[in-house]
This record gives C-alpha cells, sequence and structure tokens, in this order.
C-alpha cells in the first residue's frame, strides 16, 4: 500500500532544483534542499577509553552513503564534538584538538566524506561543543559562558551539572578545538563545516544573555557575546581554502523572557556575513523552551515553525545563504519560503523517512513528505508530537545505518512495530547509565526491507 502524503499545492517545484552558489566559497550546491543535522549516535564508544571513540563506523558510513545518494544539495552531519570531555551523547563522533591528519580516526573520516559526496552533494559537518548541556554523567563540571545551570524543559529530564564560566585559557582552548576541527575535515574530504549556535549549547550559550552573564569582552552587547563565534570563523577562514564552505547553525528566536530575539538575530547575520560566513540555517527554541511545534495557526498553515522569524532576519543578509529549518511537510510550504526570502530548506524527521526526498520532490512530482501517524507536527500546539517523531527519525537513521529501507511512518502495522520499540526504549532510558550509548528505538517490521532492493512505494 501507497505511503499516506501531506496533501500539497500543485506548485512549480523547479526553484528548489536551482543550483545555489555561496558568496565566500567557490562551491555550488546542486539544489536548495538541505538534510540538516540529527543526532546519529552511531560512532565508535568505550566509556573508559575515549580516545577510542567516536571513530565513524560502518553504520554511518551506510547512513550517509545512502543519503548520499538521494540527491540532496547539501547534506550536514550530526553533531561532531570538538571537545571528548563535553558530549552531547554518548556515541557521539568526535574530532580533538591536535588530532593527526593520520591513523584508524581519519581514514575513517575520509571515508565518510566519500561516502556523503557520491552523488554530488555539498557535504558539511556539524560542529558542536555542548557545554552545559552534557550530561552530568559525562561531565560534572561543564564549561560554559556563565555558571548557569540547565534545570527547566528538557534539562529538568536529565541530570546536568551546575557549569562554571570559561576561563580566558579555556576559552582560547575551545577555539582551538574548533579551528583545528575544521582543518582536519577539509583534510578529510569535506566540502566545509556548520558551527552549532543554536538550541542552547555552548556557542549559543555564548550568544543569549540568559546563559551569558559575563562583563569582559565575550559577554555584554551582542558583538561581545558573538565574539567567540566570529573569532573561531576568522581562525577557520585564515586556515581553510577557496572552496570551504563556512555555515551556522543559529536561532531566530528562543521563546523565553530575556533570551536572544529575532532583532539581535538580525543584527548577527550581519556580524556572521561580515567574518565570511557562507550559510545561514535558522532554526529556534532550546532545551529549557523547545519551539519544535506550532504555537499559532497561521504558522501552522505556512508550515514552517520559525518563517515568520526567519523573514525578518533574512534581509539582513546581503550575501549568506539563508535556509529554514522545522517544520515544512509540502512543496508548497517549500515554495513559500523561498518566496518569503530564503535561499533554501532544510528538513530532519522527512530526510530520515524518506531519503531519496529530494528526488521524488524534483523527479516525480511529489507534492508533500510522507505524513506519520505519530509525531506528526502538522497540528497546534502538539509539544509531545516533537519527542515522537524524533524518535522515529532515530529509528530510521537506525534501520538505514543497517542498510535497511526505512519503515513507512504512515502504515499502522509498521507504526505498531514502532510503538513496541519506543516502550522498550523508555524502559531503557529509565535505567541507563550516562555513560552508556542510548540507542535508537529499534523497530522490528513483519517484513525487513534491504536498503535499494526496491524503490520506495509509490503514492
Amino acid at each position: 500500500m501507497p505511503p499516506t502524503r501531506y496533501e500539497g499545492r500543485d506548485v512549480d517545484p523547479t526553484p528548489l532544483g536551482e543550483p545555489l552558489p555561496f558568496p565566500f566559497s567557490t562551491q555550488v550546491a546542486p539544489n536548495r534542499l538541505m538534510k540538516v543535522a540529527m543526532t546519529e549516535r552511531l560512532a565508535s564508544w568505550d566509556a573508559d577509553d575515549i580516545a577510542a571513540s567516536g571513530i565513524p563506523t560502518q553504520q554511518l558510513l551506510n547512513l550517509y552513503g545512502h543519503w548520499g545518494d538521494g540527491g540532496w544539495g547539501i547534506i550536514v552531519t550530526g553533531n561532531i564534538i570538538v571537545d571528548p570531555t563535553h558530549l552531547e551523547a554518548a556515541g557521539n563522533m568526535i574530532v580533538a584538538d591536535g588530532e593527526p591528519c593520520s591513523g584508524p580516526r581519519f581514514d575513517a573520516y575520509r571515508r565518510l566524506a566519500a561516502a556523503g559526496k557520491r552523488g554530488g552533494s555539498v557535504f558539511l559537518a556539524q560542529l558542536n561543543h555542548p557545554g552545559r548541556q552534557t550530561e552530568a554523567a559525562l561531565q560534572p563540571d561543564p564549561v560554559s559562558a556563565s555558571a548557569v545551570q540547565l534545570t527547566k524543559g528538557y534539562g529538568a529530564m536529565t541530570l546536568y551539572a551546575k557549569p562554571h564560566a570559561a576561563t580566558e585559557a579555556e576559552i582560547e582552548s575551545i577555539k582551538s578545538a574548533f579551528v583545528h576541527a575544521a582543518v582536519y575535515l577539509e583534510k578529510a574530504g569535506f566540502d566545509g563545516i556548520q558551527l552549532h549556535a543554536a538550541h542552547g549549547y555552548l556557542l549559543a550559550q555564548f550568544l543569549s544573555p540568559t546563559t551569558n552573564k559575563r562583563n569582559d569582552a565575550y559577554g555584554g552587547p551582542l558583538p561581545h557575546r558573538a565574539r567567540l563565534i566570529t573569532e573561531i570563523a576568522d581562525g577557520i577562514r585564515a586556515a581553510t581554502g577557496a572552496a570551504f564552505v563556512l555555515g551556522i547553525k543559529i536561532n531566530s528566536v528562543e521563546f523565553q523572557a530575556a533570551g536572544f530575539t529575532t532583532q539581535e538575530a538580525g543584527r548577527l547575520v550581519e556580524l556572521l556575513e561580515a567574518h565570511g560566513f557562507d550559510l545561514v540555517e535558522l532554526s529556534g527554541g532550546t532545551y529549557e523552551a523547545p519551539g519544535w511545534h506550532h504555537r499559532k495557526e497561521s504558522t501552522r498553515r505556512r508550515e514552517a515553525f520559525f518563517l515568520e522569524f526567519a523573514e525578518r532576519v533574512a534581509p539582513h543578509a546581503t550575501r549568506a545563504r539563508c535556509f529554514v529549518t522545522g517544520g515544512i511537510r509540502t512543496v508548497g510550504g517549500m515554495a513559500d519560503a523561498l518566496a518569503g526570502g530564503m535561499a533554501g530548506v532544510g528538513l530532519g524527521r522527512p530526510g530520515a523517512a524518506e531519503p531519496r526526498l529530494p528526488r521524488e520532490i524534483l523527479a516525480r512530482g511529489r507534492r508533500g513528505c510522507v505524513r506519520p501517524l505519530v509525531g506528526d507536527t502538522d497540528v497546534l500546539g502538539g509539544e509531545d508530537a516533537w519527542g515522537l517523531g524524533a524518535a522515529m527519525a532515530g529509528a530510521h537513521m537506525l534501520q538505514m545505518s543497517l542498510d535497511q529501507e526505512p519503515i513507512d511512518p504512515s502504515d499502522r502495522a509498521a507504526v505498531d512495530s514502532f510503538r513496541k520499540g519506543f516502550a522498550a526504549w523508555v524502559e531503557a532510558f529509565a535505567t541507563r547509565s550516562g555513560r552508556d550509548v542510548l540507542d535508537h528505538v529499534r523497530v522490528e517490521p513483519a517484513v525487513v526491507r534491504p536498503y535499494g532492493a526496491t524503490e520506495a512505494p509509490q503514492a
């Protein structure tokens, strides 16, 4: 039975298929569709040997090879951690400062780059330092912009230790780690990097007034709060070649009092452009105040969670390419985003359900993504939908990493098998150690289809 899809307007998808040159890099993306970062947690992991951890595995090569064949204009990896003492989660990929550009780790990254690029996509590594958003079991004394502990929202579900304010020496080490990782990955064959400065991670902790209470050169007015980012950018630009793409993911809004505002996001984009950023992905929300759902009927109709904020931010960019991510599910919504001033559209969970989605849209005339029976965010409110949708995307990524076709999330039997796996995952979450890899939901469908054995079902 063919999958059920979101109903989309009959619009011309041609603009989505137009090549996208970058202002400060010689790279050209083949189209305007970007597979955005999602945490994979599939790298090697040994809680007692961090030097053996964070190496890309065959499962990651499989996963990115399948996306690499999917026709995406840009593919962004899940967060690659630049400081092995601060992980987003066990199983993250890691590139530590000083890591040599040789040996098994480097060879694994070279193979990963080749897999992601094999279909012609621009392949970017997302670089991240979680700062205070490192579980206490992994880091009991995390670094942040200031000593402000995460205790609300998702921070109430997991124990995060109170951070300490970064010293000048630590700031220098952080900058060095980001620059080294960019150089390392360029040598491994990546087309560029994306700094993760959204969703409350370390670079966002410096940007946001809620977490940055400093009164030195890295606190206070926006140019000071953004200094860590701009100094990292200057270091990367000085150490990489003309083809290297420099991207960043930022919040267009934080949804919390005294937080990072849309007005500041506009001024930040001007700063970023002055420091050579090619691509700015506009998202929103934090662990304390998640914004990954529709808050108003007007945004639900326009699909993108953050489009009304992104449209205020994008005009501040005269050269940098702005993408909006979150909630877009139809070609009509994608076309609206481009008409609203975006250079392209970022897609996460739909790209996990349909790794060939760009080909479905550009070559086969699909008007909408597959509509899931669980985790559907095309509703007003729906705060819980994001978590279920993220779990489903994790299940899909795990399947692809095992060379299986992802289950159809609009199929009742497939969703029932997901629910069984999700129940087991919840049980494991309650009893796990923070030092263990929390695997994605394992789905055991009645029929396992090897990846590529047949094309995805036709609508």
